[in-house]
């Protein structure tokens, strides 16, 4: 699949029709983003600077009328429209704590996996192409809990399924091909989001979202046995090979898997509401030869979708291995924007802050991603003039060309200021290095605009100090 041109994608324009009840604060939101993008590593005061500015920032917080799903709204239905843009769209739903432990005088937390952890719960879905581009957040919730709560929270799988298929509707209202698959780790394997699926598409199936998600229960089937022996028991269709990122306790490594596909009929629990077997492609995929001391990355993948071909068949696994981009999405919110250090005092004014910073971590994910995507297309459709030309300016210690440089170059001079090294033989450059980069380039533009606003429009200064005289139209 071929990605379309993005448009210009700034953080301001995903707030530019947020409606707040108050023209001053969708102003402010608009403000306020750009400003904590600048310095997402930092605290709220620390980002603001002024006294004026971080007493705008508390009051935003502190109002009735702001909150996380209002700020979500707008950015939403720009990632709708961005969706639109593409024949199959993965959600991918996950969910992660956000810990805050030792602040104690932040009102409102709850308990976490133990009672003396204190925190809350994020569950976002994340809306990426099959070639991991991410297109922006569909859903968020947050939630706080006692402890002994923690088994009432399967319900959030499902009314994300749900919400999902509410966007599925809205997209063929508009006369898209676009679909949409639900996307979900061991958590989402629930029988109510089957049962959900085959209830809607029975009357509409053009407007249900389809669905993938990693069995975690070894179901009884129709056939009288259990779902893995049933699915073992099939003979292999293919191989996939892969590299697994490293994780908690596990070493990246390459991978290859076998894989089983069959179609199976799937009881529903004793005293389930649904009293019908429901038909769903099992896939099982299984590492081959696993390093010595090391169990078999295994996966049984459930979809509503038919896998006929091989092709089809490795599709599914490519679709599941897309799962890792929620991953480094909240990699960079809370490593990169540092969410678990903000000190707001109440939850109230938590949820909306980290949903502003929730856009800032799209954004930095999209750069991540737009580099390997679109690498020749012009970096002015996702910068700013004078963001493009700071960064050239400091990296090549030159004066900027007219014709901008390509995303891709652009990504790596600013993943060079982040310490992206940008030999020969390096990959494209990660979230990390990216995201410091970002923070720095946002100096040198802040630089750059002071200059020219102060009549030296025909001169750059150079990392060495000296000027560059050059003709540049004035700055009105």
């Amino acid at each position: 699949m071929t990605t379309s041109a993005p448009g210009i994608i700034r953080l301001s324009d995903e707030l530019s029709d947020l409606d707040l009840g108050d023209a001053r604060l969708n102003k402010r939101a608009c403000q306020l983003i750009q400003t904590l993008a600048q310095q997402p590593d930092r605290s709220v005061p620390a980002a603001c600077g002024g006294w004026d500015e971080i007493k705008a920032a508390y009051r935003f917080f502190d109002s009735d009328k702001v909150t996380s799903q209002s700020l979500l709204a707008p950015h939403h239905r720009r990632t709708r429209e961005r969706m639109m843009e593409h024949p199959v769209v993965l959600c991918i739903q996950d969910s992660t704590e956000v810990d805050y432990t030792g602040k104690n005088d932040i009102e409102g937390l709850g308990t976490l996996n133990y009672d003396t952890r204190k925190g809350l719960y994020l569950h976002p879905t994340l809306a990426v192409t099959p070639d991991r581009l991410p297109l922006g957040i569909l859903d968020s919730w947050t939630w706080t809990r006692p402890f002994e709560d923690a088994g009432k929270e399967s319900i959030r799988w499902l009314e994300g399924y749900q919400r999902l298929c509410e966007d599925q509707h809205h997209i063929w209202e508009q006369a898209f091909d676009t679909r949409l698959v639900y996307l979900g780790d061991r958590e989402a394997d629930l029988f109510d989001i089957y049962a959900a699926h085959r209830r809607q598409a029975n009357d509409h199936p053009e407007q249900t979202a389809d669905w993938l998600i990693r069995a975690q229960h070894d179901r009884n089937t129709a056939s009288g046995k259990k779902l893995w022996s049933t699915v073992e028991a099939a003979p292999e269709r293919g191989r996939i090979e892969f590299t697994m990122p490293a994780a908690k306790k596990r070493k990246g490594r390459r991978v290859q898997q076998s894989l089983r596909a069959m179609r199976v009929s799937i009881l529903p629990p004793q005293g389930h509401p649904e009293k019908h077997a429901i038909d769903v492609t099992a896939i099982l995929a299984r590492e081959l030869n696993p390093p010595i001391g090391e169990p078999p990355i295994e996966w049984m993948l459930l979809t509503n979708l038919e896998v006929r071909t091989q092709a089809q068949l490795e599709e599914k696994l490519s679709w599941y291995l897309a799962r890792w981009q929620i991953e480094i999405f909240f990699r960079i919110l809370k490593s990169g924007c540092k969410i678990e250090e903000l000190q707001l005092e109440k939850l109230e004014r938590l949820e909306p802050a980290i949903m502003l910073y929730m856009l800032i971590a799209w954004r930095v994910l999209y750069l991540t991603m737009i580099g390997r995507e679109c690498p020749e297309l012009p970096c002015s459709l996702i910068f700013d003039e004078e963001e493009w030309q700071a960064v050239y300016i400091v990296s090549r210690n030159e004066p900027p060309p007219q014709t901008p440089p390509t995303i891709n170059e652009m990504v790596r001079m600013i993943a060079g200021l982040g310490g992206f090294i940008n030999r020969k033989s390096d990959g494209m450059p990660g979230p990390q290095t990216l995201w410091i980069g970002l923070q720095r380039s946002q100096d040198f533009a802040r630089t750059l605009i002071s200059i020219r606003k102060a009549g030296m429009l025909n001169c750059y200064v150079l990392p060495s100090n000296r000027l560059l005289s050059i003709q540049y139209p004035a700055v009105r």
